[in-house]
Order: structure tokens, then C-alpha cells, then sequence
């Protein structure tokens, strides 16, 4: 369906975050067809940016990125990674090539991932997603420059107002080394000259299924921001009523949340809970 997406349950949109959605699938109820009864909610945001403090937000990066305005420890940080590891496009025509040392990486960051949400992937599986992207979807690599090997693959997407920044995967133990801040360096110099109120550099919305500190951690180090918004929730209808008789119990779905299915009923019930309280000035 043109203007929405599938992921893990929901129906979600495809309209770019600062991008009024198209609620008309959703009102007429033909969204529930698309993908059976898999897709148990629709959801998506509102009121991009709105300048006061929500419960939800986007993390974005819209103004250049100043190194030197940084406090030392962390340009100490930075310039570490940028010692240790160089950062390049993997192009196209070399995705065979590096296809087993990239779903390495991924395996080796999978690890250290609680298993709750740990997802089950083949190389197949990552083989059939590289050979759907387009000349808009960049991979960027990590390497050692001292072992040459591959250590952190980064998938983003350009569009016309904003990048994506749709996938960050690394070998934990070269974490310590600084991989991290040598990849996100690179990005934000490959677009610094673009960044402002017309073009952003996107890292999603608030994450409560998987958890990480990876937002903070580009706020602190390389000036991103919360864009403060609205989210919004619809039900499959029959499942309107299974939200009702289960968000009294949703402290107890958060004691449960090592097992998967209270994991996933607990994500749903701290969204609805957000939606019942609004923004924090109500």
C-alpha cells in the first residue's frame, strides 16, 4: 500500500517525519487488508517539531557539526576512533565482496544484544535486502586501519530533505576502540554543509522495544536533538478491546519483559500509556 509499510505487527508510514501522513487507508480501514492479520495497530506521528516537550520525539541532526565546540574528553573521544578506524562507501558493484564480512558484523553485534529481541538472521536473508537497494541506499564501512578487516557497516538512505540513518552495526569489542564515533564522524561531515532548517540527518523515533543509550550518545557527542512530536495509535478493532482489558495489568507485562510475548504486550501498553498522558504539560 502506497504511503505505509510493514514492521513487526504494525502498519507504519513511509511519509518522510516532518511529512503530513495520509490517514485515508487508515479511516477507510483498508490498511487492515493489506497484510491480513498480521498487522495488529497503525502508527505514526504528528505535529513534526512542535516546539514544546512531548513523550515522543524524532532524533535529528540539523545544524553543522563543530568538533572544536566540543568539551575535550569528547573530541578526545572522536579523534580516538578517527586514529583507529577509516570509514568509506562500500559502492554497489563491491557488496559481494564484502557480503560475509559485512553479515559478520552483524552477527557479532546481534551478541551482545539481549535475547529477548534478538533477531535470527541468514546471510541469504541480508543478501536479498542489498540487492533491492537503489542508488539513494549507502553502505558505509568501518575498517581497522590497522588490521584492514571490516568492523562496522552503517545502511543510510537519501532523500531530498534528510538522510536516514537507518542501520548502525558493530563488532562490540572494537567499541571501546572508538567505532562508533569514527562512523558517525563521517556522516555528519559528509553532510555538514547540507545541515539545516531545509535538511537533517534522521535517527528515528524514541525507542522503547530495543534498549540503548545510541540517542543519547549522538545528543552528547555530535549535537543531535529530540524533535518533539505527537504519536498517534489505531487498533484493528477487535484487538481495541484486548488494549482495554490489558493496560490495567501493563506494570505487570514490564516485570515479564525478559519473555518475548510480554516484551512485545508491554511495548504496546507503554505506547497507549503515552498516548492517554499526552505531552507533559497535561
Amino acid at each position: 500500500m502506497v504511503g505505509w509499510r510493514y514492521y513487526n505487527h504494525a502498519a507504519l508510514p513511509t511519509t518522510a517525519p516532518h511529512e503530513k501522513v495520509n490517514l485515508e487507508n487508515v479511516n477507510n480501514g483498508n490498511i487492515w487488508k493489506l497484510w491480513g492479520w498480521k498487522t495488529f495497530f497503525a502508527r505514526w506521528t504528528s505535529e513534526f517539531d512542535c516546539g514544546y516537550e512531548t513523550n515522543w520525539w524524532h532524533t535529528i541532526k540539523d545544524t553543522p557539526f563543530r568538533i572544536e565546540e566540543l568539551k575535550a574528553k569528547r573530541r578526545y573521544e572522536i579523534n580516538k576512533g578517527v586514529k583507529n578506524f577509516f570509514v568509506r562507501i562500500i559502492q554497489h558493484d563491491e557488496y559481494s565482496v564484502y557480503l560475509n564480512e559485512i553479515y559478520n558484523v552483524q552477527i557479532e553485534a546481534f551478541k551482545s544484544w539481549p535475547e529477548k529481541y534478538r533477531p535470527k538472521v541468514s546471510c541469504d536473508d541480508l543478501k536479498k535486502d542489498m540487492e533491492k537497494w537503489d542508488d539513494n541506499q549507502i553502505i558505509l564501512g568501518g575498517f581497522s586501519r590497522r588490521t584492514q578487516k571490516l568492523c562496522a557497516y552503517a545502511h543510510i538512505i537519501e532523500h531530498n530533505r534528510y538522510v536516514s540513518f537507518n542501520t548502525l552495526r558493530v563488532i562490540h569489542s572494537e567499541e571501546k576502540n572508538g567505532i562508533n564515533a569514527a562512523m558517525v564522524y563521517y556522516l555528519v561531515q559528509k553532510y555538514n554543509d547540507r545541515l539545516g532548517s531545509k535538511f537533517y540527518i534522521y535517527d528515528g523515533e524514541r525507542s522503547i522495544r530495543h534498549e540503548t543509550a545510541f540517542q543519547d550518545y549522538l545528543e552528547k557527542y555530535f549535537g543531535f536533538r529530540k524533535a518533539y512530536c505527537k504519536l498517534n495509535l489505531t487498533y484493528r478493532p477487535v484487538f481495541c478491546v484486548l488494549v482495554e482489558i490489558l493496560y490495567p495489568f501493563r506494570k505487570i507485562f514490564r516485570k515479564l519483559e525478559m519473555i518475548n510475548i510480554f516484551h512485545n504486550i508491554s511495548s504496546v501498553m507503554l505506547m497507549e500509556e503515552f498516548i492517554r498522558k499526552r505531552d507533559i504539560r497535561e
